[in-house]
């Protein structure tokens, strides 16, 4: 079976029918899980639909013709939006594809960007009121700590650091039990940018990143609360302590890789090596907040 994920969203846009009725449309785009895929490749499927038409058997069926037109099927979709959850796990499954609840839908966001800035506004029937309604936010969850089985003895130490972006033109090079990318084509950063990142040097680094490779990455947080720490934000709402910020300099470390995340357009990394000494990674992730 092919190891083709793609992302997808179905949802209201802010354009009205003949009735005056919300449009809705399904969007499915693959994921870029490689740093030298270029984005202009990536498959790309939208379809319209009718608000009285909502449900998981048309959804299947746009699936069905996304596959028809890309002449494969993934292995995994992806989708963020928590509230069309049963939708969406409905029409995978009833298909055999597996659904995947994630904040990783990196190229589904930027083209949903897209598409609100110099789509929608073209389309007859564009609704400006609608497009300008907020959507639904959720709280956080509380973070969780990392499992007993992967944490070990509380040995790990841990670094921040930062490489410019053409540095990430060798990763096909690198060293690297674990890992997942994006090209970075598909986000505003030049070869001068500097992309910050989290090592996590472990005894278990070989444990520890076969864990992480099985969650749905999504970002790097420094959370800022009474107990001060840098989180792993993965899934659509799960959370873990990588590292509680104990002291001053760990703070203000951690302040400057927020400022950095955010020239960067919010593009980070994580990583897991056994030591510094180490030339190669049991796990390196790029990320984007």
């Amino acid at each position: 079976m092919s190891n083709i994920v793609w992302e997808l969203d179905f949802y209201s846009r802010p354009v009205l029918d003949e009735n005056n009725k919300k449009l809705w449309e399904v969007l499915i785009c693959e994921s870029p899980n490689d740093i030298e895929r270029s984005p202009d490749t990536l498959f790309k499927y939208s379809q319209y639909c009718s608000s009285s038409s909502v449900n998981s058997l048309w959804l299947k069926e746009a699936i069905e013709k996304a596959i028809a037109e890309a002449n494969t099927s993934p292995k995994k979709i992806r989708f963020f939006r928590r509230q069309m959850n049963n939708m969406i796990v409905k029409a995978c499954e009833e298909i055999g594809i597996t659904p995947l609840p994630s904040r990783r839908t990196y190229a589904l966001n930027q083209w949903i960007e897209e598409r609100i800035q110099d789509f929608y506004p073209q389309e007859e029937g564009y609704d400006l009121k609608t497009a300008q309604t907020a959507s639904v936010q959720y709280p956080p969850l509380n973070p969780i700590p990392l499992p007993d089985a992967v944490k070990g003895d509380r040995g790990d130490k841990w670094t921040l650091v930062s490489l410019p972006a053409s540095a990430f033109d060798e990763m096909k090079e690198w060293d690297i039990a674990f890992e997942e990318s994006f090209s970075l084509s598909l986000v505003d950063t030049t070869p001068e940018t500097i992309i910050p990142g989290l090592i996590v040097y472990s005894p278990r680094a070989t444990p520890l990143a076969a864990w992480m490779s099985g969650l749905e990455m999504g970002y790097l947080l420094s959370e800022k609360s009474a107990k001060p720490q840098l989180r792993l934000e993965t899934g659509l709402s799960d959370s873990w302590t990588l590292v509680n910020l104990t002291s001053k300099d760990m703070l203000e470390e951690a302040e400057k890789f927020e400022t950095a995340k955010e020239k960067a357009n919010g593009v980070h990394f994580l990583a897991v090596q056994t030591d510094p000494d180490s030339e190669s990674f049991a796990g390196f992730w790029l990320l984007k907040e």
